[in-house]
């Protein structure tokens, strides 16, 4: 497990190197004796490779990450993000928000244009043979990273707009006016360019990095589940055969930037591809997370442990930076002056004082609770023994449930008889909260320990608290407290779920689907795929046995297992399903109601938007289509 922690170190040690070099390539390309400066020797272009990492978006900001740009989480207005201000129809084309093409600034964090790191990284890959004191093979494996990075810029970017400028190279100073004036590409181009420059990279980079400060730099296996990732996006609803949204999307010439002709084969080219990462995974190690440490003794005693190894599992399997799940993570320092970081605003602040209240003000919706499963592993909707009809109603926490929430108090009927991630994810009224290293009972309701006591923005509006990427052990009082982590860029249980996904849409159910499944269920102590379907409880007997059936059941199955890491949004949008999600209030209970009864009352607490087919894709900033007038701008723009 010790790779997993040099990873993470690796990660903050470059962006520790890019306080003094952020503009060390911002130089032209025809400035030779700069170039050849920069790339003498091998202390210098390891500030350069620094360069070419440091565009990598930092996922872990509140007002820099796009896990707001869904309906999982929400804040007061006064404290909303760019990622919500998105999902409420705020995207615009003067200064668009959360910008890959443009760039953008946020709060204290700010994320360049992708070109740029694209433009840099072709001044890496074109000068790194320059430098003296480095060997051919570690010239080429250097020259492999940047490589891949650049595709995974590509591909960011194409996730964001679709048909993009492909730049395989930097243009010369001599270029003309209108070479200059890039032109987007055809969507598959684009996908087939990402794809062969993965597999460019491949062959000079190491299976997995096992050695020194090093580790967390590119290697065969990332390479190989990103491009698993690219595949299935190139295979999905939103870019294969789209003619309902992009029939008569063209470029300048009249040329169709999207092909609209399904094409069966793209989910058996990203089934081959997740098996194969999956595979080298495995071959290096990698497992599914467990926790196998001594649980506290406020755990260790009078509970089932299989209910103890589940939750446990899945909480740590985020934030416990020594885990074998991680395929590749993403961190930055704490104290680098961007103090709101996602995980410090969902802590909470243990009450010390009468006057104490709740500080977090990150909440999941009331729309993710009902995402997860029930006990038995099915829906809530789909759960005959589970009172859905009645789910807002209230009712006496029974003494078996007296592990998740308190035995003899009240609260709703959503929260009881739910499975190990909900509980590992989600803290509600009456509920209990590991955390500070102990074990809370959690009072919700307007005054009371942990719900709104007076009239400021610092409240969960949804009255519920965001547990899954907390450190159980952190402590909310002191920055400097706070467990810091690798966001996951992916993880295996990813590539399970992508395959699942990739295998069933090219050739419908199979054992091999329903193992890759169970693995990723098992682990937190869901019921297997066929147990599920096939027990009394099921509405729809044998749901997984059919094309339809099983999709949706590997939709909700990523949506559970992938909460508030950012994939929801690019998940609902490549299955062509916003309308279904984001048109919507997001919803949750009256947080500044003390009664029982009122409390448990569902209210509104914003608007989602979503226009079709326009917010499917990003708007190229005004600014670019002035300067560049062979751009088109996506449609609805």
């Amino acid at each position: 497990m010790k790779f997993i922690k040099q990873q993470h170190i690796f990660i903050v040690f470059l962006l520790m190197v890019l306080s003094s070099c952020g503009d060390y390539l911002d130089i032209v390309p025809d400035k030779t004796q700069e170039l050849d400066l920069l790339f003498e020797r091998k202390e210098a272009a390891y500030k350069a490779l620094a360069t070419c990492y440091h565009y990598l978006p930092q996922n872990d900001g509140v007002y820099s990450t796009h896990a707001f740009a869904s309906d999982e989480l929400t804040t007061p207005v006064q404290q909303e993000t760019p990622g919500i201000e998105l999902m409420r129809g705020k995207q615009n084309t003067t200064q668009p928000l959360l910008s890959f093409w443009s760039g953008y600034y946020a709060h204290g964090r700010s994320q360049e244009s992708l070109f740029k790191g694209i433009r840099d990284c072709n001044i890496f890959i074109e000068n790194i043979d320059l430098v003296k004191d480095m060997l051919a093979d570690e010239k080429a494996e250097w020259k492999a990273e940047v490589t891949f990075l650049k595709a995974y810029y590509h591909f960011l970017l194409l996730t964001q707009y679709g048909p993009i400028p492909i730049i395989d190279v930097n243009l010369p100073i001599s270029a003309s006016v209108e070479e200059v004036r890039v032109k987007r590409r055809k969507v598959d181009e684009v996908f087939d360019y990402i794809v062969s420059t993965i597999d460019k990279a491949m062959p000079n980079l190491p299976d997995r990095i096992s050695s020194g400060n090093d580790l967390g730099r590119v290697d065969r296996l990332i390479a190989a589940s990103i491009k698993a990732r690219v595949l299935l996006f190139s295979a999905s609803p939103l870019f294969n055969g789209n003619s309902e949204y992009y029939e008569s999307f063209v470029d300048k010439e009249g040329n169709k930037l999207f092909n609209t002709v399904y094409d069966a084969q793209k989910w058996k080219l990203a089934a081959d591809a997740a098996k194969e990462a999956i595979d080298l995974a495995e071959q290096q190690g990698l497992s599914l997370y467990e926790y196998t440490d001594v649980v506290p003794s406020f755990d260790s005693l009078n509970y089932k442990q299989d209910e103890v190894k589940a939750l446990y599992n899945y909480r740590y399997m985020f934030t416990e930076k020594w885990n074998r799940e991680l395929i590749w993570g993403n961190s930055s320092p704490v104290d680098n002056g961007e103090w709101w970081t996602l995980q410090a605003a969902a802590m909470m602040i243990k009450p010390t004082m009468p006057a104490a209240a709740a500080w977090q003000w990150v909440s999941p919706t009331l729309e993710i609770a009902e995402t997860f499963y029930t006990a038995n592993g099915l829906p809530i909707d789909e759960d005959l023994s589970f009172p859905y009809a009645s789910r807002y109603g209230i009712g006496i926490v029974p003494d078996s449930e007296k592990y998740h929430a308190q035995a003899g108090e009240v609260t709703a009927k959503l929260h009881l008889n739910r499975e190990a991630r909900f509980y590992a994810s989600i803290g509600f009224d009456r509920g209990k909260n590991r955390t500070w290293g102990e074990l809370w009972n959690l009072k919700m309701r307007k005054g009371e320990e942990h719900g709104r006591r007076a009239n400021t923005n610092d409240y969960v509006i949804t009255g519920y608290v965001l547990k899954k990427i907390c450190h159980p052990e952190s402590e909310g009082d002191a920055y400097t407290k706070l467990r810091t982590y690798a966001w996951p860029i992916i993880r295996l249980a990813d590539l399970y779920l992508m395959y699942a996904e990739a295998l069933n849409e090219f050739s419908g159910p199979s054992s091999d689907i329903y193992q890759a499944l169970n693995l990723v269920r098992q682990r937190s102590g869901v019921p297997t795929v066929e147990e599920a379907w096939t027990s009394v409880n099921a509405k729809t007997a044998n749901k997984h046995t059919s094309q339809v059936g099983l999709r949706e059941i590997i939709h909700q199955e990523r949506m559970i297992e992938l909460c508030f890491e950012g994939q929801r949004n690019y998940d609902i949008k490549r299955w062509k399903l916003a309308n279904e999600y984001f048109n919507k209030p997001v919803t949750g209970w009256s947080v500044d109601e003390s009664a029982i009864n009122k409390f448990y009352t569902v209210k509104s607490v914003g608007q989602r938007s979503f226009i079709t087919p326009r917010d499917y894709l990003f708007p190229i900033k005004l600014d670019e289509m002035i300067i560049n007038s062979n751009l088109v701008q996506n449609p609805g723009w």
